[in-house]
């Protein structure tokens, strides 16, 4: 088995291309897993896709076949060449595959270094497949150690402080553009958990925060969490409010442009759009006093960002880089540890016989067996004590699968694979 990560983000794709490739349904998303999982050389699949990306990783028996395979169903499903795809894609292979899966986790590959939604946006997209028993027993231990990375650079640096995400770059960017907030107004689209954290820097920032979503009462209740007031408005009136509000940010899940040319009114003042959706919900408008910024268009500030952190993000690598190995590490120690407690078992197994059949025999007493239990079991432990040494020190070496396997033949014991139960597996360890 090998671990195979393919990754489209903001390094190898623009917006158009992924927009094209995502996955703003679970419906969709299932279908996809569904297709992927019918090769037969692709045994377990999670799907990462946000605005900035979209990974399927894999635990594949042939990494080159598994990701022809997936990358021929993302032309299926994107309309995108496959040749276009396959020279785009970022193909990561076992530690390659696991260093970037960390990193990913660990908000070091994303378009904001730092960012704190994204090891939120892989925990449920792990949660989505361990649901739907698309992945068991290889991509569970891989998420859980993902997660554990993430937590230690969390800890190790300042990158996880504040509230740095594509949302509070758009918010960031329409502050600077304007300067003073007060009483300015701005529209947020969509009642979903971008909209959240839009409305959530947009107040903290000074703005006067107007909602509006094609669900009035999912609206309403999101500006009911707020302890400051946000208006919620109707949105059949989104074509009033998109001329007459200088400051606009739209995060909604539809499939196409909500926002189109002929909804746009020449206006005295100047408006700032903010596109953080993908899809797009803006389609291509001109009109006079109007900018209009989608997702890349944010990478000034995202450049700016990265070299504040860089010192910070050195440090983040180096734990990336060091909790990838002992993830291998711990991989071969899953395989040793349990074929160590199986000798240890047996070697109680036959000391429980042999009592037995000794006192049936009448060899030695009932009521000294079990002082003589006792004294069996300090034999076996001190007998067994330097081949189990000896096994923990191969579990780091290339050839531990052979050593392993060897060891089980020879003992008779059992095959010990299991599925290492993850935390992160239900909604409330998060």
């Amino acid at each position: 088995m090998s671990y195979l990560c393919i990754s489209f983000s903001h390094k190898n794709t623009d917006i158009q291309t992924r927009e094209k490739l995502a996955f703003p349904h679970e419906e969709s998303k299932d279908r996809f897993l569904k297709q992927v999982l019918s090769d037969t050389n692709i045994e377990e699949a999670i799907l990462l896709s946000t605005c900035n990306r979209v990974e399927i990783i894999s635990a594949a028996n042939n990494s080159k076949l598994a990701a022809k395979s997936i990358i021929e169903r993302l032309a299926n499903y994107s309309g995108i060449e496959f040749e276009n795809l396959f020279d785009r894609a970022d193909i990561y292979e076992n530690d390659g595959a696991i260093h970037h899966l960390f990193s990913v986790a660990s908000a070091l590959d994303s378009l904001v270094i730092g960012e704190t939604q994204i090891v939120g946006q892989l925990k449920d997209a792990f949660r989505f497949s361990l649901a739907k028993k698309y992945c068991e027993q290889n991509l569970p231990r891989a998420l859980h150690y993902s997660f554990k990375c993430a937590a230690a650079v969390r800890n190790a640096t300042s990158l996880g402080t504040g509230s740095v995400s594509v949302a509070s770059t758009a918010v960031a960017k329409a502050k600077e553009i304007i300067g003073d907030t007060s009483g300015v107004k701005a529209l947020v689209i969509g009642a979903g958990e971008m909209s959240e954290l839009t409305i959530k820097h947009l107040i903290s920032s000074g703005f006067d925060v107007i909602l509006t979503s094609r669900d009035t009462k999912k609206a309403q209740m999101l500006a009911d969490s707020f302890e400051q007031h946000v208006q919620v408005e109707e949105y059949s009136t989104l074509e009033k409010m998109l001329n007459h509000i200088p400051i606009m940010i739209t995060a909604t899940a539809a499939p196409y442009p909500i926002i189109k040319q002929e909804m746009v009114n020449e206006c005295a003042f100047d408006r700032f759009w903010f596109d953080i959706a993908v899809p797009r919900d803006i389609d291509d408008i001109e009109s006079p006093n109007l900018d209009i910024y989608s997702v890349d268009d944010l990478q000034d500030i995202v450049d700016e960002n990265m070299t504040l952190r860089a010192k910070q993000a050195k440090t983040a690598y180096s734990i990336v880089n060091k909790m990838s190995m002992e993830f291998f590490e711990w991989l071969k120690s899953l395989e040793v540890e349990p074929v160590i407690k199986h000798m240890y078992l047996k070697g109680d197994e036959v000391i429980d016989k042999k009592l037995q059949y000794a006192i049936k025999k009448g060899f030695i007493k009932e009521e000294d067996q079990e002082n003589i239990k006792k004294l069996c079991q300090t034999v076996l432990t001190e007998y067994l004590h330097e081949p189990s040494t000896r096994l923990k020190s191969i579990s780091k070496d290339s050839q531990c699968d052979v050593v392993v396997g060897t060891v089980q033949s020879v003992f008779g014991l059992k095959d010990t694979n299991f599925l290492n139960k993850c935390e992160h597996a239900t909604k409330n360890n998060e």
